[in-house]
């Protein structure tokens, strides 16, 4: 697979609201002004409803959630570019990586420079699939004699081309991701990029059923 992603944490209750969800805990926080009525979580989805129909996010920033994402170097830079996560992304400074990412080419699309069109004929992807894999082989190989030579992994990494694979750590509150899924899984994002949002909106659906639903995410 390309690119992939996994759940590694995600806040829960604790205390008065051991073993509670992170939507209990969103609900209580939005409860803080009513507290007679705080632990009331069999209507926290309504609730949850209400407050993303009315525009109060700020109650979804008490939870959060940490995904282990795996892809290129290229599209870890877009990720990145999201400044509401706390991002920990493996470091070639300390870790050797030669490995990398093969992607699908597809075709400009030369009336909107965001999209492009997967209707490349088969020459043209036989060629780029042999492209990346020269530049990909001459790149691991150099790094190796680079390696050799003793120079330093904080220097020798800069023979490694963008499709190098990385690993990162993505955290951010509950708000953080419902606003990067809302704009990374739009058409108009680099197909690549889409199908991490596309995967950790899943991993979202899963963990946060009920402010998924008020999004129109799922069922």
């Amino acid at each position: 697979m390309e690119n992939s992603v996994k759940l590694i944490a995600i806040s829960g209750g604790v205390g008065s609201l051991q073993g509670r969800s992170a939507e209990d805990v969103i609900a209580y926080a939005a409860r803080v002004s009513n507290p007679k009525n705080q632990k009331n979580f069999d209507t926290a989805p309504k609730l949850l409803e209400y407050c993303l129909k009315h525009g109060h996010f700020s109650v979804f920033e008490t939870v959060s959630m940490s995904v282990e994402v795996t892809t290129s170097r290229a599209i870890a830079d877009q990720i990145i570019r999201h400044r509401s996560f706390c991002i920990q992304q493996l470091s070639a400074r300390y870790a050797e990586t030669p490995e990398c990412v093969t992607y699908t080419p597809r075709r400009q699309d030369t009336r909107n420079r965001q999209n492009s069109i997967d209707d490349m004929d088969a020459e043209t992807q036989s060629w780029f699939d042999d492209a990346q894999k020269h530049v990909q082989d001459i790149s691991t190989r150099l790094y190796r004699d680079a390696l050799d030579k003793g120079i330093a992994k904080e220097c020798a990494r800069f023979l490694l081309p963008m499709s190098s694979k990385t690993v990162l750590y993505m955290t951010g509150n509950c708000r953080s991701f419902i606003h990067y899924i809302g704009a990374r899984t739009a058409e108009d994002t680099q197909r690549e990029h889409r199908d991490i949002a596309l995967q950790i909106k899943a991993v979202f659906i899963e963990n946060f059923p009920a402010t998924s639903r008020a999004m129109g995410w799922c069922a």
